[in-house]
């Protein structure tokens, strides 16, 4: 069916999988340890358990993504921000079909391997 004979209707799509959408293209980048917590915002409204380092807001079908990550030791900082950019916005394009207008990195913290005692 081509766009022009499609049923009429429309599709909703809700903030929780935008958040999901970005959350799980961001943690496939190498060099991602994990999603830092986000303080405040609207996504705790909608967000159920734990906060998972994803803020999303969307202005007039454009979606703008701020990512709180924790990166690997030893990582550029600057390509593996690049990549997320990249991987991000590639998801919510293919998997919604909305545009993106920025994704914002935040790099909260390092994870360091803790050396052990002997």
């Amino acid at each position: 069916m081509d766009q022009d004979t499609r049923p009429p209707g429309k599709t909703t799509v809700a903030p929780d999988v935008l958040v999901e959408i970005a959350r799980m293209a961001a943690l496939k980048v190498k060099g991602v340890s994990a999603m830092a917590p986000v303080s405040g915002g609207v996504n705790r409204l909608f967000r159920r358990g734990i906060v998972d380092g994803v803020r999303i807001t969307i202005e007039e079908d454009t979606v703008y993504a701020d990512l709180y990550i924790i990166l690997e030791n030893n990582v550029n900082i600057r390509n593996t921000s690049r990549e997320i950019q990249k991987k991000v916005t590639r998801s919510i394009q293919e998997m919604v079909g909305m545009d993106v207008g920025e994704i914002n990195i935040h790099i909260e913290d390092i994870a360091y391997e803790k050396e052990e005692k002997a």
